[in-house]
């Protein structure tokens, strides 16, 4: 397992929803992506997205209108 973060501060959607769908192809099953966002459209697609895909998620916020997004892919 290894852990990968994608910086997104500062990009409004669809930006880190495309960034995130791109660099999870790149990972293998077990794999965490860390997401690191600022907009509030995304701390809502980011996460809604991986779940449908199947993916463990948590949100966690760093700062007050900052969040992590934890993905871990499991297939």
């Amino acid at each position: 397992m290894a852990e990968f973060t994608l910086d997104c501060m500062g990009e409004a959607c669809p930006v880190p929803l495309m960034r995130t769908e791109k660099k999870m192809t790149e990972l293998n099953v077990g794999d965490v992506l860390v997401v690191a966002i600022d907009h509030s459209c995304a701390m809502k697609n980011v996460p809604e997205w991986a779940r449908k895909q199947g993916h463990n998620v948590e949100i966690e916020e760093v700062d007050d209108g900052e969040w992590e997004v934890v993905i871990e892919k499991v297939k």
